[in-house]
Formats: C-alpha cells, structure tokens, sequence
C-alpha cells in the first residue's frame, strides 16, 4: 500500500496497524521546551495518520 504525503511523497506502507499507532504518537510529539519545528512537525504527522486512518477505513468497507 502507498499513500502521498503533505510533500507529494510516495510513502510505502507495509503494515498499516503499526503505521496509524507511530504517527500517532508521533503527531503528539514535541521538545521539551517545544521548538519552532515542532508544529511543522506534528503538521506533518497528523496529515499521515488521517490519511493513514481514512486508508484503514477505505480497507475495511465491503466490496460490492
């Protein structure tokens, strides 16, 4: 499976379970003290986990 990223990178993903539980935590991530990159940064991961989460549901709707 692939999906685009916010940078119109092609992103491989091989196991999808385990891709939505990283971005997860990674969207939540921040230094401590936060840095200015951090809101790019949890940008960045919370477009690839509601992508990755919108690709799970796509996945799991029955097929006609």
């Amino acid at each position: 499976m692939k999906i685009r990223d916010k940078n119109g990178n092609w992103i491989e993903v091989t196991d999808l379970k385990k891709a939505i539980r990283q971005t997860g935590w990674y969207k939540e991530y921040q230094h401590n003290p936060p840095v200015e990159s951090d809101k790019e940064r949890q940008a960045y991961w919370t477009d690839m986990h509601e992508k990755l989460l919108a690709l799970k549901e796509r996945l799991a709707k029955p097929k006609n």
